[in-house]
């Protein structure tokens, strides 16, 4: 599998649009306690889909909307029967037989691709993983005529579009069920349309038994979740990765699993209250890592998502970000990475990720006990931890004691390690409240002020307010690059006294953080500094005697948006407000002690 994650953490509608906009190929699986769907796409175009229900069949569609009528249907179904080795799918059978336009036919199965996805739309929990080198087409969507030589290719986005259409208009109209056909038993078999022949229609019939091999098709319509404990999920992961290990050592490591998979989560138990929660990415090609790393993140609280292919990585990363997630990025050892990978190109990687994404944090597992290999380069380039992992062809005798113990460390590491963001806001915090307490006038707790919102944002400005406007004064990395430090004055305005996020923040006196499409950031802000790559912004005020002196301006510039922690903010804010406060009111106390 090349890119996994849950559903409450990165959901379906998203996927699909990844991978239509990176033009991806292969079977994207989604799991709930539901069932199983697929859908298969091609270059970023659906190629097939399977629905929950198994009632629901391509040939009940085409009768629902009309196209063919249930004697037809009968006819085409006894055909198929009758045809032998040499039946062909039912869609091909009614064309064949002048029953129904391929405009129609394509239209049916656009329809079952529109139905999987609002059903998938309904589930608030599950899994997902799309599988690059499995993109084999269900026959209803692939074998037509031969004279018709076309290939089926949906556009995802235009599909999405359209199932979030009918699953809002359901929603609204309280008929969501019906698109789902509920009213049919799914009991994997179907009788004739008209029932006049009495003849049982099977997966055969429809020319959907060939499916059942998944090492030539994918599987059949939505295939029931087994209900699997965790132990027996260990077990065949286990079983199916570690073979060579006797049945003692894998029931070990299975109860060790098992230990840690049951385990009260500490998010559930002592909560996790003003800490942002970490996504872990797993860079690996190794069932067994992947899963045992996603047993222990899981049993934390943390969100987990793996990939094998470096592509994917970008991606995840600004997604995790964008939903205020800290990422956490584990790269396997090369060995365990595939695809040609070396010590260099690890290190290569980890320069561009660590170049593009100063905030994120990064450990990577190694198998070398030669320090001089990969660990002092890795350090060297930004890497937080390089941590050893077991290999099971280096020893086989001691792979499960060193799995336990690496476990064991795992999970210590990952909990009191990789917090990073929130040291380094707090020591920042820290810094800043030091500097603003030692100032006593306005232009400096302003600029100190702006530069500890720089520290969290890509771009920042001061405006001083005055009567009816904001005037910009100093910016950081508006003109110049944030390593320039304040610059200015930048001396355009921005009007008050009209309707506007910056005209409710100064009359509220309160921060405002969020996703912002105001008129007059378009017309009086990003028309002379540009528009951000993500419309969420900040608006700091800095308040004196209960009165707005300035106010920051924030954005991520040209970046994904970050974590950020905005209670930090307003203890910031507040605290320069109440030294300006402690100044004012200590000149007025000098001056009126003054000997005349």
């Amino acid at each position: 599998m090349s890119f996994t994650g849950d559903l409450a953490h990165l959901p379906i509608v998203d996927v699909i649009q990844l991978i239509h906009s990176t033009r991806k190929s292969g079977t994207l699986s989604i799991k709930s306690n539901k069932g199983e769907s697929h859908l298969v796409f091609s270059d970023g175009y659906f190629a097939s889909a399977n629905h929950l229900n198994n009632s629901v069949r391509i040939g009940q569609i085409l009768v629902e909307k009309n196209f063919i009528t249930h004697s037809c249907l009968d006819q085409a179904l006894i055909e198929q029967r009758q045809s032998g080795t040499a039946r062909k799918p039912l869609i091909a059978t009614l064309i064949e037989q002048g029953a129904i336009s391929p405009d129609d036919a394509y239209s049916g199965l656009e329809c079952l691709i529109e139905m999987t996805i609002v059903e998938v739309l309904t589930w608030s929990s599950g899994t997902f993983s799309l599988d690059v080198d499995n993109v084999v087409t269900c026959d209803e969507y692939r074998y037509f005529p031969e004279t018709l030589k076309q290939e089926i290719l949906m556009n995802a986005q235009a599909i999405l579009m359209d199932a979030l259409r009918i699953y809002d208009e359901k929603m609204r109209d309280g008929t969501l069920g019906e698109i789902f056909f509920s009213s049919a038993e799914a009991t994997g078999t179907d009788t004739l349309a008209s029932g006049n022949a009495g003849q049982p229609v099977t997966a055969g019939l429809l020319g959907l038994d060939a499916l059942d091999s998944l090492t030539k098709k994918i599987p059949d319509v939505f295939i029931g979740l087994k209900d699997l404990d965790d132990a027996e999920e260990h077990r065949a992961i286990i079983a199916a990765e570690l073979g060579k290990l006797p049945p003692d050592a894998q029931e070990k490591l299975c109860s060790l699993l098992t230990r840690i998979s049951t385990s009260p989560s500490p998010a559930e138990t002592s909560g996790a209250a003003g800490r942002l929660t970490i996504a872990v990415i797993v860079m690996s090609r190794d069932p067994f890592m992947k899963h045992t790393i996603r047993t222990v993140c899981r049993q934390k609280g943390y969100i987990v998502f793996t990939t094998d292919e470096a592509g994917n990585l970008d991606l995840i990363i600004e997604q995790s970000f964008s939903r205020d997630l800290l990422p956490l990025l584990i790269l396997d050892d090369p060995a365990f990475i595939g695809n040609g990978s070396t010590h260099e190109s690890v290190v290569s990687l980890l320069q561009q990720k660590r170049e593009k994404y100063p905030r994120i944090s990064i450990l990577q597992l190694s198998t070398s006990r030669d320090d001089r290999v990969l660990p002092v380069h890795v350090l060297e380039e930004g890497t937080e931890s390089v941590f050893p992992r077991p290999c099971l062809q280096n020893s086989t005798d001691s792979f499960v004691a060193d799995m336990v113990g690496f476990l064991r460390s795992f999970s210590f590491v990952i909990e009191k390690s990789f917090t990073q963001a929130d040291r380094q806001a707090a020591r920042k915090l820290k810094e800043s409240i030091i500097a603003i307490g030692m100032l006593r006038e306005p232009p400096e707790v302003a600029l100190e002020l702006l530069l500890y919102t720089s520290s969290l944002f890509e771009r920042s400005i001061t405006f001083v307010a005055v009567a009816t406007d904001l005037i910009a004064e100093k910016g950081i990395g508006i003109n110049a690059g944030k390593s320039s430090g304040a610059t200015g004055p930048l001396m355009f305005k921005i009007p008050l006294g009209q309707k506007s996020v910056f005209q409710d923040t100064v009359e509220k006196r309160r921060m405002y953080f969020g996703l912002c499409t105001d008129e007059i950031l378009k017309t009086h802000l990003y028309s002379t500094i540009g528009p951000p790559h993500s419309p969420k912004i900040l608006l700091l005020p800095l308040i004196m005697s209960g009165n707005v002196l300035a106010l920051i301006y924030a954005d991520f510039g040209h970046t994904p948006p970050t974590p950020v922690l905005t209670e930090y903010l307003e203890v910031v804010s507040r605290y320069a407000g109440l030294v300006l406060d402690n100044s004012l009111y200590r000149k007025k106390f000098d001056k009126l002690t003054q000997r005349p």
